[in-house]
Parts: structure tokens; C-alpha cells; sequence
């Protein structure tokens, strides 16, 4: 008998959640059909059901990956409120950094899924898109930025974006491999001297 659309579903999300666990233990290296199902108590029979490969299991890995790390709090930017401009650029821009035991946890995990997506073309392509997004939206408050006064013109604004994105995603490799030197407190006050510079160019 085929299983009911409500027990498939609900099996499914057993099976992000236990691909979540694994990767935030072991990172995408560990992630193989045969964690995931000792994760669940599961055969790996049963997740071929639902993962015919492993590549399969990688792409559904970088959604949940994808799905957790939108809906994660988003601290600065709660703290900015309805703010527009260079505060929400500098609030967003906080939000990916590794600030907290959580944060780092969720970046070393997207880190570690670089080398996933860098083998695969497709999923180069789909992680390129979700970076696209986020500049997008980072474009949009440097936009806001100029039209305060807060931000001179002259770069295409998503050269500015790009360039923060840049700056933070550097930023963010040094943190997680040299948390001693990177502390919370040092990564903010770099981002700050970085909006600094370019709101001073």
C-alpha cells in the first residue's frame, strides 16, 4: 500500500531534520545515506526511497541548510526595526557573521558545503544564485543609503554590495579558523570600520 501524502510528508521532515543533526555534527563530509538513517533509527533502504543517490541527498541537504538559515533569528536586524539605509546594511551584514556559538555552528556548516557545491555545476549554479540574492538585497539598501546621504555615489551600488558581501564572507573564514583572534567584538568593530571607510570614500 502507498503510503498516505501526510505520512510521506511527515517522514520527509524526519528525515531534514536527522540530515540537519548530521551535518551539524559532521559537516557536509559526514553526510552520507548511512549517518542520516542511523540518525533516524532507519535502514538505508528507507532512505532510498527518498534519496535515490548521494547527490540527492546533498541537494536536499543544501535546502534544509538553505531553509534553516532563513528562518534563523536574525538579531541586528531585529535591533534595526524598521530602520532603512546604512543600518540595515550594517544589520544584515552583522546577521551573517559568526557572532554567536549558533552562528558559527551554521556557517561552518555552509562553509563546509563550498567543496559540495564547487564539484557539482548544478549546485555551483544554485549556491551562485542564493549569493545573487543576498546581493540583491544588499544592493537595495545601499540604494537607500544614497538616496539619505549616507553613502556616496559613484560604484555601481552592487559593486558596493558585492564588495561588503566580499568583505564579510572573508571575514567570516578567518572567524570560524581563528576564533581567539576573530571574538565578537573584533569582527563587529571591523565591519563598522569597513562601512566607515566606504561611507568616507
Amino acid at each position: 500500500m502507498t503510503p498516505a501524502r501526510g505520512d510521506h510528508d511527515a517522514r520527509r521532515a524526519d528525515v531534514s531534520r536527522a540530515v540537519w543533526r548530521v551535518l551539524a555534527e559532521r559537516g557536509f563530509e559526514g553526510l552520507t545515506l548511512r549517518a542520516v538513517a542511523a540518525e533516524m533509527g532507519a535502514s538505508t533502504g528507507l532512505l532510498t526511497h527518498y534519496f535515490p543517490s548521494k547527490r540527492a541527498l546533498l541537494k536536499h541537504a543544501l535546502d534544509v541548510l538553505d531553509r534553516q538559515s532563513a528562518e534563523r533569528p536574525r538579531p541586528a536586524e531585529e535591533r534595526a526595526g524598521g530602520a532603512v539605509g546604512l543600518a540595515m546594511l550594517r544589520a544584515v551584514l552583522l546577521d551573517i557573521l559568526p557572532l554567536t556559538p549558533q552562528s558559527a555552528a551554521g556557517n561552518r556548516i555552509w562553509v563546509s558545503s563550498w567543496d559540495v557545491a564547487l564539484a557539482d555545476p548544478d549546485l555551483a549554479a544554485e549556491h551562485a544564485e542564493r549569493y545573487r540574492a543576498a546581493r540583491r538585497r544588499m544592493t537595495g539598501h545601499v540604494e537607500d543609503a544614497r538616496r539619505l546621504g549616507e553613502l556616496p555615489a559613484g560604484r555601481p551600488a552592487e559593486d558596493v554590495a558585492a564588495a561588503a558581501q566580499s568583505f564579510v564572507l572573508g571575514l567570516v573564514v578567518q572567524a570560524l579558523f581563528a576564533p581567539a583572534e576573530f571574538p565578537a567584538e573584533r569582527q563587529t568593530a571591523l565591519l563598522d570600520a569597513y562601512l566607515a571607510g566606504i561611507a568616507a570614500a
